[in-house]
C-alpha cells in the first residue's frame, strides 16, 4: 500500500468548465522526497491543497486522496492535523501568534498535549533550526526568510509524516533559499518525513528529489527520476514548456550535446566544462541603452532616511537612489534590508523623516494624489491580492475605468490588448483569489498597465511565474522600457534580473552599497549571481546568463 495514494482526482472550480485537475493518479511512497513542478496555473497548488484537508480549495471534485489507505476526507481529525504538514508560499498568511516561541507552541497546544511536552518540543525545534537567538522576538520583527522558518518549525513541531510545501522559497532572497532547502533535505534524509515539494526555482532543488512529477492543464505528464526528467523536458525535437526552467546545466548541455553525460548540477556542469573547453574571456554585448550625463532622472532620492515609529529602528539609513527613463533597474539584496520600504518611500506611499524623493524634478510632497497616480507612478505590491476587489478577474480590470474615470469602451480595448499579452483572456470569469500565485502576478501587472504609468514599480514581479512566463514579463517590461517609462524593480529572481535589467543596485542595511551594469554587477559577486556564471567561472569569466554560455561554447569548441 502506498503511503500517499491518489486516484482519478478532477477538480473543478466554481463556475469554470476547464478543470482544473484532471483524473491525475499518483502513488508516493513513505520516506520520499517528490518534487511537482508545472508552468503557472498546471494545477500544482490546487493539487497540493486537496492532500491537506482543512484547505482544500471549494469545487467540483471527483475521485479521492487516501493517506495510509484511509480517504482524507474520513482521516482522524487529531491526525489530519498532526501528521501532514503544510506550508504556504507567503510566509505572512501563516503566522497566527505574536511572538516566535508562542507561533512554535501553538499547534501543539491546540493539540492539548501538556505543558512539559510542549516545552521540550518547542525547545528541540528552536535549537533543530537555529532559532535559538531569536525566540523571544515579535514576528513583526522578522525577516521573510525568517518567517518563513519559524512557519516550517512550527509544522514540524507537530512531528507530521507528511510534510507538504507549496512555492516555500518564493519570497526568500537567494542565500536564505539555499538554506531553507538544505534545511527540507535534512529533514527529509535524516527524520524520514515524506516530503512533496512545488517550486518554479529547480537549480537548488531539481537534485534533491527522488522522483520528479511535471504537470500540464491538470494532468501528469511525466512521472520520473531527475535524470529522465531532464533528458524529456530537454529533448532537442521537443522542447517542453518547462525547459527555460531546468537548472542552467541542462540546458546549455542540451544546446552543445558533447560528451555522453548530461550534467544536472552546477558542480557538474564545472566538470564538464573543464573537460571540452578552452577559456575565452570575450565581453558578450549588453542590451544596455547609452544615456547621456545630461539627462535628468526621472526618480531622484536623496539621503533619505526612515523609520516606521519615532521609538523604532531605522529601516533606511542615507538611501540615494537615480533612475532614468527607459530604464530598467533592479534592486537586489537579503531579507529584511529595506527594499519594501525603499519602494514605498519613492512611490508616495510612505513619507520620510529625513531627505527628498523627486519625481521628474519635483518634490514628491507637491504632487496631489490623483496627479501622482495617474498616468504618472504605479506600484505593484509584494502580495498581488490587495489590489483586488472585485469577483471576477474582468470586473477587477474594469474597475481601473470607475476609479480613474476612464472612457470604458477604450478601457476595454485595452484591457483585451494586454490580456492577451500576458495571457490572462481565460480567467476573466474566475475569481482572483482562486488563480495561482503565479496567475494573480499577471493579473495585478495587467491592472497596473492599464493606467498607463510613465513609472512603474514592481515588488518581487516573478514570484509565482514559470520561466515562459518570466520571459513573457521580461519583454513587456523591455517594450515599455522601450517607450521611455521607468521600470524599478525589487527582486531575488537574479536569473531575471541578469537577463532583463539594464542596471542592478545591491541593498544592505537600508542603503545602496553598489550598483552597476547588470552583466558587470553579477559576473563579480559569490553569491548574488546565477548558475550559469558559478558554473562557467574561471572558464567564461564574463559570461552570466545561459545565453553567454551557450554562445561562448560555440566560439570555444
Amino acid at each position: 500500500m502506498a503511503f500517499l495514494q491518489i486516484e482519478n482526482l478532477s477538480f473543478s472550480y466554481p463556475n469554470i468548465k476547464e478543470r482544473a485537475l484532471n483524473c491525475v493518479n499518483l502513488d508516493i511512497n513513505e520516506g520520499e522526497f517528490v518534487l511537482v513542478c508545472g508552468v503557472s496555473g498546471c494545477g500544482k497548488s490546487t493539487l497540493l491543497r486537496h492532500i491537506k484537508r482543512e484547505i482544500t480549495p471549494h469545487g467540483s471534485k471527483l475521485g479521492a486522496v487516501y493517506y495510509r489507505g484511509v480517504d482524507i476526507a474520513k482521516l482522524d481529525q487529531r491526525i489530519a492535523a498532526s501528521e501532514i504538514g503544510f506550508v504556504m508560499q507567503n510566509p505572512e498568511t501563516q503566522l497566527v501568534t505574536d511572538t516566535v516561541w508562542h507561533e512554535l507552541a501553538f499547534g501543539l497546544e491546540n493539540l492539548g498535549l501538556s505543558t512539559s511536552e510542549i516545552r521540550r518540543k518547542v525547545a528541540e525545534m528552536a535549537s533543530f533550526f537555529g532559532i535559538d537567538g531569536w525566540f523571544r522576538k515579535s514576528v513583526d520583527e522578522l525577516s521573510g526568510g525568517q518567517k518563513q522558518l519559524l512557519n516550517l518549525a512550527s509544522v514540524m513541531a507537530m512531528q507530521p509524516k507528511l510534510l507538504i510545501l507549496d512555492e516555500p522559497t518564493a519570497q526568500l532572497d537567494p542565500i536564505a533559499a539555499q538554506d531553507f532547502l538544505a534545511t527540507i533535505a535534512k529533514i527529509n534524509r535524516e527524520l524520514a518525513v515524506t516530503v512533496i515539494l512545488t517550486e518554479h526555482r529547480l537549480e537548488e532543488v531539481f537534485l534533491m528529489a527522488d522522483r520528479i512529477v511535471v504537470m500540464e492543464k491538470g494532468e501528469i505528464v511525466c512521472l520520473d527520476t531527475p535524470e529522465q526528467t531532464a533528458k524529456l523536458l530537454a529533448n532537442r525535437n521537443y522542447k517542453h514548456s518547462m525547459y527555460k526552467g531546468l537548472p542552467s546545466a541542462i540546458r546549455i548541455y542540451s544546446e552543445i550535446r558533447l560528451g555522453n553525460y548530461c550534467p544536472l548540477s552546477v558542480r557538474d556542469g564545472r566538470k564538464w566544462l573543464d573537460e571540452y573547453m578552452i577559456s575565452v574571456e570575450r565581453v558578450l554585448d549588453n542590451h544596455f541603452q547609452d544615456r547621456t550625463p545630461k539627462q535628468l532622472p526621472v526618480i531622484k532620492a536623496e539621503e533619505i532616511w526612515f523609520k516606521y515609529s519615532k521609538e523604532g529602528n531605522d529601516i533606511l539609513r542615507g538611501f540615494s537612489l537615480s533612475v532614468y527613463s527607459g530604464e530598467i533597474l533592479c534592486v537586489l539584496g537579503g531579507n529584511g534590508t529595506g527594499k519594501t520600504t525603499m519602494l514605498g518611500v519613492i512611490s508616495g506611499l510612505l513619507k520620510q523623516y529625513r531627505g527628498k524623493v523627486l519625481i521628474n524634478g519635483k518634490k514628491i510632497e507637491a504632487f496631489q494624489a490623483k496627479e501622482l497616480y495617474r498616468n504618472n507612478i504605479a506600484l505593484l505590491p509584494q502580495n498581488p491580492r490587495a489590489l483586488f476587489v472585485c469577483d471576477t478577474v474582468l470586473a477587477d480590470l474594469e474597475e481601473v475605468a470607475t476609479v480613474f474615470r476612464l472612457d470604458k469602451d477604450i478601457l476595454r480595448v485595452e484591457i483585451d490588448r494586454i490580456a492577451k499579452e500576458l495571457g490572462i483572456t481565460k480567467f476573466f470569469a474566475r475569481h482572483p483569489y482562486d488563480l495561482s500565485g503565479g496567475e494573480q502576478q499577471k493579473v495585478a501587472l495587467a491592472k497596473l498597465l492599464l493606467l498607463k504609468p510613465k513609472i512603474v514599480l514592481l515588488d518581487e514581479p516573478t514570484k509565482g511565474l514559470d520561466a515562459e512566463s518570466k520571459e513573457g514579463l521580461g519583454e513587456i517590461l523591455q517594450k515599455l522600457g522601450s517607450q521611455d517609462v521607468a521600470i524599478v524593480i525589487v527582486t531575488h529572481d537574479i536569473e531575471f534580473a541578469a537577463e532583463y535589467a539594464d542596471q542592478c543596485a545591491m541593498m544592505f542595511d537600508g542603503d545602496i552599497v553598489s550598483a552597476g551594469e547588470s552583466k558587470d554587477f553579477f559576473a563579480g559577486n559569490n553569491f548574488y549571481t546565477t548558475a550559469a556564471n558559478r558554473m562557467a567561472r574561471g572558464i567564461f569569466p564574463k559570461a552570466v546568463t545561459c545565453e553567454d554560455v551557450i554562445a561562448l561554447c560555440k566560439i570555444s569548441v
